[in-house]
């Protein structure tokens, strides 16, 4: 696993748009599937995407996101006890960070998102009063302090982070214990359910929130008649479209320093949802460089 080499979009991307030294983008594949609590198959995620990455189009119908570059960094081995897993993320996305490079995480389950969060504060070395705020979009609020006895679980990236003084910002989550409720406003985290997206246009995140945004994206924050691809997919989430508008307002006079895009579990011979997630993350790619 540690030595396998894909990478995003090769078939469209000239050789020095996929340099390392030259790519604005840096796909970190992350095959982790260590704590998944119902259905399984995150750890084909990373390469379902890939694949399907080869299938899209340069042009998105109003840019070339590419032209910025994209390399894409061998598979993360995972074969490891999951603390030191985390270590290996934080490491290599500190190392992505001080090139001022854009890590792009393909997970892999959500529990990734601390290792690679803790990379890039460290990475970026940031000045006494710089924060990372952080827009989390999935169907669940992941704010649990441990689930099924384990620290670093899917269920608890976010009472994780938020401990760590990490800024969060959920939006469409629509399922959640009585426990993350209470750490919800114990850790004063801002929220706007599907709802709420819906009714608000003008959707802002105040302006006291931190300027450095990293995203990470649980596809179950889409809604399961698009994206059943996942182990815990639940009614009523956001449209494909309608999530990409949601991160252009968010990000709007912000700066996005990492996304990533986790809890993808391809379904053998339904294509359509691994060229889905491509997309999304390409599309991403563009709001990015149209934002910068």
């Amino acid at each position: 696993m540690k030595n396998r080499k894909k990478n995003f979009l090769n078939s469209e991307l000239s050789v020095e748009e996929k340099s390392e030294e030259k790519a604005k983008f840096q796909i970190l594949p992350i095959p982790l599937e260590k704590t998944v609590s119902c259905g399984r198959g995150t750890a084909n995620g990373p390469e379902a995407i890939l694949d399907a990455s080869n299938e899209l189009e340069r042009f998105t119908g109003k840019s070339e996101p590419c032209l910025s570059g994209i390399f894409t960094h061998s598979f993360l081995n995972c074969n490891f006890p999951i603390e030191n897993v985390m270590l290996n993320i934080e490491k290599t996305t500190k190392e992505i960070s001080k090139q001022n490079k854009i890590p792009v995480i393909l997970g892999g389950e959500h529990s990734i998102t601390f290792g690679a969060v803790n990379g890039i504060f460290k990475g970026l070395d940031f000045k006494k009063n710089e924060e990372i705020g952080i827009i989390q979009i999935d169907a669940h609020a992941d704010l649990r302090e441990k689930y099924e006895n384990q620290v670093h679980s899917h269920a608890s990236v976010m009472y994780l982070l938020s401990k760590s003084k990490y800024k969060i910002a959920q939006f469409g989550v629509r399922a959640l214990s009585n426990e993350e409720v209470k750490n919800r406003n114990i850790f004063d985290i801002l929220y706007f359910d599907v709802e709420d997206i819906r009714n608000n246009k003008d959707l802002r995140l105040p302006e006291k929130f931190p300027h450095n945004i990293y995203i990470t994206f649980d596809v179950d924050g889409l809604d399961p008649s698009i994206m059943p691809a996942t182990g815990t997919p639940v009614p009523d989430g956001l449209g494909f479209n309608e999530s990409l508008q949601l991160i252009k307002k968010l990000i709007k006079g912000r700066k996005v320093i990492g996304f990533d895009v986790v809890e993808f579990a391809p379904i053998e011979n339904f294509f359509a949802y691994d060229f889905t997630v491509a997309s999304l993350i390409y599309k991403v790619m563009e709001l990015i460089n149209l934002n910068d």
